[in-house]
């Protein structure tokens, strides 16, 4: 799929983007945590031929802005924002996975009028949880890097679809392989998650709402289930079998035949 990338400047914060272009009905996709817009490469292709496809490096990711002295959930909503105005969209569906799908959350209840519709893709409003600055820190610092080659890369992150998704958002130098972000930026973008929960932005939130999990989705069935009390007649959800938390990695071709139907539904 060929992009048109450009960089979206918002309060000197570069944010690197790529625009799929097309006239069909907007979405924009948001990677999680140490992720990078190239995730979604796959769900891109599928969608392209009836939607417009925008995916962006948020900040401290990717070809972004890597130490942005804001990282809080605000700055990540204000940031969707900004790339909405520069590329003209008036309103979008937002797609996001696990702190992608929150920062699509936030937006949608924060922005009415510029979410047309939400997907979550194996993300939640709950919380709070204060253990996951901690481990997912300890997880990103305990990476063997600079990793000696692409292939053992891919080993350390899972193997498969999902170290391949994962080892795409490296960068290669002349010793090896490294991560395009800092931990210690990471661990700070988390810190407003540990601890409080997000169940009022979830009720304010007023357009159609697609929860879409892995069979072992990293989302406690509680707040799944306190996502369908609270918005009982505007939310969907759907579980892709086989699949755990990378499942936009796992089976981007499940997901695709998910979020079709669901678009097909919502999108003006």
């Amino acid at each position: 799929m060929e992009w048109q990338r450009r960089t979206v400047v918002r309060d000197g914060v570069a944010l690197a983007v790529r625009d799929g272009g097309g006239d069909g009905p907007p979405v924009v996709l948001l990677h999680g945590l140490a992720g990078h817009a190239g995730e979604w490469d796959a769900t891109a292709r599928s969608l392209r031929s009836r939607h417009r496809v925008v995916a962006f490096d948020q900040r401290g990711h990717g070809a972004s802005a890597r130490r942005p002295a804001d990282v809080s959930r605000a700055a990540y909503v204000a940031d969707v924002v900004a790339v909405l105005d520069a590329l003209g969209l008036e309103r979008a569906v937002l797609a996001g996975q696990s702190l992608g799908g929150h920062t699509a959350l936030l937006t949608a209840a924060a922005h009415p009028d510029r979410v047309a519709a939400l997907v979550l893709v194996d993300a939640s409003p709950g919380g709070p949880h204060p253990e996951s600055p901690g481990a997912i820190g300890g997880w990103l610092r305990g990476w063997p890097v600079p990793f000696a080659t692409r292939e053992a890369a891919v080993e350390h992150l899972g193997g498969g679809a999902v170290g391949e998704g994962w080892a795409a958002g490296l960068e290669r130098r002349a010793d090896g392989w490294w991560p395009r972000f800092d931990p210690d930026v990471m661990v700070a973008a988390l810190a407003e998650n540990a601890t409080r929960s997000w169940w009022p932005e979830w009720e304010a939130v007023a357009c159609p709402a697609l929860a879409v999990l892995g069979q072992d989705s990293f989302v406690d069935p509680d707040e799944v289930a306190g996502m369908f009390a609270r918005r009982p007649d505007d939310t969907y959800g759907a579980c892709v079998p086989g699949t755990g938390h990378d499942l936009h990695l796992e089976r981007p071709d499940a997901l695709h035949a998910v979020l079709a139907a669901f678009l097909e539904s919502v999108a003006p």
